[in-house]
Order: structure tokens, then C-alpha cells, then sequence
């Protein structure tokens, strides 16, 4: 794990008072979404395929701090779309770090060199560059040739300015666990201060549905890129607690807690998470907390659920099992985690085909292809 010691502190201290308060529910990260609209048209990604109005809209600044107060988390995630196309971001973000909250702008970086004067260094925001791969790999992913080379360089602009910079990595299917390990080396010769790595969630709207991993397949790839990076001697660090890289490889039976990373996009607070956005929305963040029916989400429980292991359902329940049990995971940390041996049981599946669906505001989704979708965004403004 890398993180800083004034942001370990923080979020510690943040933990042990919803403990010692009891509550049972509470945000971890805040993922806020200030606009949907992209440069760019992933093969993975589902985020993004709306109608042109929709693509268009844009978070107010007020809102978005707004959101941040209401739900007092202590991290908050920026991705979107491509937030630096949103004119409005530095204020969003000089707003956040005002509060001492810790930002992660999620950007694939095409942006970063005409946007980087309207940020200033501190040690509350971090640039998150999206990088799925080395230049073969990444350019696939992104569908789109240059994306890795410009990415880079961002990297070490942003890195010449001494912002801190992560990276966000997806895996995919047919991921060569060599490839990734050489993937990881190259990222932390740039010098970035942690890779944040997760399989990617099988979006019902996303343009392709062979990319994705399944959940045994995971646990599999992930043991064989941690086997090399240890077997090499890497220092390889991640924007993870240990016990949740320990589940990524097989060895601990979680649950998501959706609760844990929130989501306020410019339709308001998501239900039930950042990756499910056909269930609906609250109208506030407390209705968010109280009024979901999150006994119906999950692993085993709802089969959209079913392969997900993605950071924003499981870091919250990687992070709690800390809590409980700080003895684990500070073995855990200290020899990481087990790549030989059987994985652990899957949960049980229980679906309850009778159960009643909870009220949704539904919005729309294009059913235009992907190429029109593209084009649409590419000729909107991303000034």
C-alpha cells in the first residue's frame, strides 16, 4: 500500500469515529461524477452511452460541493466522462481541497497539458491517470491510436509540477499476466505514487461483452501477477488496503458494501452504486443511506452482481474486516497475499425470484450504435 501518512492519518481517524459512533452504514469515498460526456469511446466502458442532451449536462459547482458536505467522506473520486472538459472543475476541486478532503481526478489525460496551470500542488489532490496496459494494450482498450504516448507524457508533466499522480488500471479478459507485471514495472518507473487496479464490471451497455473477466478467472490472473512480481523481488505499490488485494487473489470471502463509494452524478445520488445506474435515484444522500434496499444488491443476491470485484464495491469491505480484524491484515501486509493453495468458497446464490422491485427513475439510454455515440461526442465542445 502507498499512501501518504497525513492521508492514512486522516481516513483513520475518519474510521475509528464511525466505529465508535455505531454506525452501520457509512461513505468511505464519494464518487462524483460532474458530467458524462468523454473524448473518448472504451471498449469496456458503459458510463458513457446516453442520449446528446444528457451528454451535454453539466454538475453545477454548488452542487457538486454540496454533495461533498452531505456526505462528509473523506476521499473523493472524480471520474466521469472526461471531467477536465468540465469548465467548472478547478473550482470543484480548489472547493474540495478547501474542506481537507482527498481528491483523485480520474482522467485519461489527453487534457492534462492545456488544463494543468488551472491546478496548484497539494497534498489533497492526485492526478488518477488511466492506463489499462502498455501502448499495445492500452490504445486497444481505449480504441484509439497515441492515447498511451500522450498519457505518458502527462504523466511526467504532471510529475515535473509535483502533483502526485496515480494510475487506475483495468483488467480485462485474455490479460497476459507477463504483460500486466511488465505493465506494472513501467508504471512505477514513472514514478507515479501508487497503481489502483481492478477487473472490469461487465456493463450491460457497454459496446462489447467479450472483454470482461468472470470471477474464478479473475482470482486466477490476479494470483499469476502478483506470483511474478514476487518471484522478480518488485516493489509494486497499490492504492489498496492488503486484505483487498488478498481478495482479488482468492483468499477472502467479501460482500460489497455499495454504501462505502456513493455516487452524485447529474442526476442526483445513484442507486445502488457507481456501477449499476439503471436502478434509479435518491433524492438526498440521507434517503441514499436509508431508504435503499441494499439487502437486494450483491454477490449471490442479484446476478448483475455476480462477477463484480471492482475497488468501489469491495475496498469498503476489504477496509472494514481491518477494523475487525488488525491482526489479519497486518499479516496480510506484511507476507501478502497467498497465490498457491485453494481460494476460498464463493458465496451462495439466493436469488429471490418473488421479490418486489423497488421504485426507479429510469433514465434514458441511447439505443443508437457506438460509431454514432462517438461521433456525437467528438463534435460537442470539450473546451
Amino acid at each position: 500500500m502507498s499512501i501518504p501518512l497525513i492521508q492514512q492519518y486522516r481516513i483513520g481517524k475518519y474510521l475509528i469515529r464511525q466505529k465508535l459512533s455505531g454506525r452501520k452504514r457509512y461513505p468511505l469515498v464519494l464518487m462524483l461524477e460532474p458530467l458524462f460526456q468523454c473524448n473518448l469511446a472504451c471498449a469496456g466502458c458503459g458510463k458513457i452511452d446516453y442520449e446528446k442532451d444528457i451528454l451535454q449536462r453539466r454538475m453545477s459547482v454548488a452542487d457538486a460541493l454540496q454533495a461533498v458536505d452531505d456526505c462528509g467522506a473523506p476521499v473523493v473520486s472524480i471520474p466521469g466522462g472526461e471531467p477536465l472538459i468540465h469548465k467548472g472543475l478547478p473550482q470543484i476541486v480548489e472547493g474540495i481541497v478547501a474542506r481537507r478532503k482527498f481528491v483523485y481526478l480520474c482522467t485519461n489525460a489527453l487534457l492534462v497539458p492545456k488544463h494543468i496551470d488551472e491546478y496548484q500542488p497539494s497534498p489533497y489532490l492526485t492526478f488518477s491517470i488511466h492506463l489499462d496496459g502498455l501502448q499495445r494494450q492500452h490504445d486497444a482498450s481505449v480504441c484509439q491510436e497515441g492515447v498511451f504516448d500522450k498519457a505518458v507524457a502527462a504523466i511526467r508533466l504532471l510529475r515535473e509540477r509535483k502533483f502526485r499522480v496515480t494510475v487506475n488500471c483495468t483488467l480485462f479478459a485474455k490479460e497476459n499476466p507477463d504483460e500486466v507485471a511488465e505493465f506494472f514495472d513501467f508504471a512505477m518507473g514513472l514514478g507515479v505514487e501508487a497503481i489502483t487496479v481492478s477487473p472490469g464490471y461487465h456493463y450491460e451497455h457497454a459496446p462489447r461483452h467479450d472483454v470482461f473477466l468472470g470471477r474464478v478467472e479473475s482470482k486466477r490472473l490476479f494470483r499469476e501477477i502478483f506470483a511474478r512480481g514476487r518471484r522478480a523481488g518488485r516493489n509494486w505499490l497499490f492504492n489498496h488496503s492488503a486484505l483487498y488485494l488478498d481478495f482479488l487473489a482468492g483468499n477472502q470471502s467479501y460482500q460489497c458494501t455499495p454504501w462505502s463509494n456513493p455516487t452524485f452524478n447529474v442526476f442526483g445520488w445513484q442507486r445502488p452504486c457507481y456501477l449499476m445506474s439503471d436502478e434509479g435515484y435518491a433524492p438526498s444522500f440521507r434517503s441514499l443511506m436509508e431508504d435503499t434496499p441494499w439487502e437486494r444488491y450483491g454477490v449471490g443476491r442479484d446476478p448483475r452482481c455476480d462477477n463484480c470485484q471492482a475497488h468501489c464495491g469491495f475496498e469498503g469491505t476489504a477496509v472494514d474486516d481491518l477494523l475487525r480484524h488488525p491482526l489479519k491484515a497486518l499479516r496480510v501486509a506484511l507476507t501478502g497475499p497467498r497465490l498457491t493453495g485453494p481460494m476460498v468458497p464463493e458465496l451462495p446464490f439466493v436469488y429471490d425470484e418473488q421479490r418486489a422491485t423497488p421504485q426507479t427513475v429510469v433514465v434514458p439510454i441511447s439505443a443508437v450504435g457506438r460509431e454514432r455515440r462517438a461521433r456525437e461526442t467528438s463534435a460537442a465542445s470539450i473546451d
